[in-house]
């Protein structure tokens, strides 16, 4: 089959009730509220959806335990409510996850404070958490440091293996809502006169060109970057609306005595540290560095590599890990309220809407702060704010977008049948798309091309990316292999890899030689400035790991 990518038409003159400006997890959760609420929404992000902080995350959908240390007992509920809401309704992308809270002798927390916590979070949630297995439990304070004397804490909360898989999920629900999005598509101001936001001027990074929009309302959902789009549109604030904050993380492959569970514990600083069980490999964050530079172009530091792999080695130096040992280290700009004076981890996560209209820019809003656990109650209030009639929802155990359960054998093989794949191959459709799962897999069946993997190491199969650009926007190999199928985030993904999928995704997109080699080179530089592989200072790092 060849897929013929429609060319986006012209929004030129187009009035919108509201304009999202900013792709990320709350742009498109706010894009979605506004179109349910029956207005005329459109949302446009410079790069590709989900391809900012959002894919930069520890990828947790948390209460916020430690918020309690700073006597945020509201964020904590919010959160809480928030985490179980996506627990029930999406749960083929959000799961629980056991965590083990690791002190020692030498932590800066008491243990009867870190017990008080424990008590009033599971107070919190209302319910009693499970517990890891004793086999578990065992195996972990085998691999610990047996110089230290360890008290070991438990308690649940969940993850998003892949917030991007969200992100594209609520962006097909914007739109069935009547949303028009446009990714790949930069704002290079909002236009403002006589003290009112009017509408923004856009360029289409696909085509070159450049186009106004009328907008009633306009939300800057743009992260680390809401000061500079108020700045390029002569919206002057008394001061920053942003105190950036870099986080860090490496990752690295599953190491003997890697823990199922995920850990909570404290780096020499006595810095909160999470060592995670994250596809198929262990994910470890996060640092916190001020961080005032151009958050496209961030990168994790020398300092915060050796900083995290301390951190790993000194709990579990039986692995004897080392700075080859790491797959790759990422970065991204956490979009903290700024609040001069105060350290990075005592600055609020909760989020912030700054009406501009003090500022001279009457109907503009920057929306400020916040995370991944919390972006729909942001966007509800963010709704509210311009307006709009928004009930809070119900919880249900299965929503429009949830997945059937990826661990019921019936429903993987029902998939398997329809598709002519793997039992495999048809856990990860459901496990990634939900109840979209069935559809892709009765698109494979039109062709052996279509349920080929998408690499020989995959299970993940190009029907997949087919649908990624049919019906979530995909522009690039980047939105695809990165973000809508992101298989590149891998344990064995490598360049090789990455020819092979081009190849068998080429083929039946119909690229001809040239296309090929471009969607190639392309994929490979963002994968390259996203996914950083230690290599200067690698000698210090090495002997941090001795």
């Amino acid at each position: 089959m060849t897929l013929a990518i429609k060319p986006r038409s012209s929004l030129e003159g187009q009035h919108f009730h509201v304009v999202v400006i900013g792709g990320g997890i709350n742009g498109v959760a706010v894009a979605r509220e506004c179109a349910r609420a029956g207005k005329r929404t459109l949302l446009i992000e410079q790069n590709d959806f989900a391809s900012g902080v959002t894919s930069r995350s520890t990828r947790m959908i948390h209460g916020g335990l430690r918020y309690l240390e700073h006597g945020e007992l509201d964020l904590v509920r919010e959160s809480i409510r928030e985490r179980d809401r996506l627990l029930r309704e999406r749960s083929h992308l959000v799961h629980p996850v056991h965590f083990l809270l690791l002190m020692n002798e030498r932590s800066q927390r008491s243990a009867m404070k870190v017990r008080a916590g424990l008590w009033l979070y599971q107070r919190f949630a209302g319910k009693k958490s499970g517990n890891p297995s004793e086999m578990e439990l065992k195996r972990v304070e085998r691999a610990l440091d047996s110089g230290h004397r360890w008290s070991i804490f438990n308690y649940e909360d969940a993850q998003c293996e892949f917030p991007e898989r969200l992100v594209a999920e609520w962006v097909t629900e914007a739109i069935a809502a009547g949303a028009v999005v446009r990714n790949h598509t930069e704002v290079l101001a909002v236009d403002v006169s006589h003290g009112r936001a009017r509408g923004v001027l856009i360029r289409d990074r696909t085509s070159n060109k450049d186009e106004r929009i009328d907008a009633a309302w306009i939300i800057n959902c743009t992260g680390p970057w809401a000061d500079r789009i108020c700045q390029r549109s002569s919206v002057r604030t008394s001061q920053p609306m942003l105190g950036g904050v870099r986080g860090s993380h490496i990752v690295l492959p599953r190491f003997s005595g890697a823990p199922t569970a995920a850990l909570y514990t404290e780096a020499a600083d006595g810095r909160p540290v999470f060592i995670l069980p994250w596809n198929e490999q262990v994910m470890v964050g996060t640092t916190e560095v001020a961080d005032t530079g151009d958050p496209s172009k961030t990168a994790p530091s020398n300092e915060e590599i050796e900083y995290l792999l301390r951190t790993v080695t000194k709990l579990f130096p039986k692995a004897k890990l080392a700075a080859h040992d790491i797959k790759y280290a990422f970065a991204g700009v956490r979009p903290l309220p700024n609040s001069p004076g105060n350290t990075a981890s005592a600055v609020t996560r909760r989020h912030f809407l700054h009406d501009h209209k003090a500022d001279g820019a009457e109907r503009l809003i920057s929306a400020i702060g916040g995370k991944l656990t919390t972006a729909a109650s942001m966007a509800r209030e963010c709704a509210r704010q311009i307006g709009l009639t928004v009930a809070e929802p119900k919880m249900v155990a299965m929503g429009p977008g949830s997945a059937l359960d990826p661990m019921l054998d019936h429903e993987v093989l029902e998939i398997a049948r329809a598709g002519s794949v793997s039992e495999e191959t048809a856990r990860g459709l459901m496990e990634w798309h939900g109840q979209r799962a069935m559809d892709i897999a009765r698109m494979a069946l039109v062709s052996a091309e279509l349920r080929a993997p998408i690499c020989p190491h995959s299970s993940h199969i190009v029907a997949e990316v087919v649908e990624a650009y049919r019906k979530e926007f995909a522009v690039s190999l980047g939105d695809v292999l990165l973000r809508r199928v992101p298989v590149a985030l891998g344990a064995c993904w490598s360049e090789s890899c990455s020819r092979e999928a081009a190849l068998r995704i080429g083929a039946v997109l119909g690229w001809n030689e040239l296309a090929l080699g471009e969607n190639l080179e392309s994929f490979e530089m963002e994968r390259t400035a996203f996914l950083k592989r230690p290599s200067r200072g690698a000698a210090a790092l090495e002997l941090a790991a001795d």
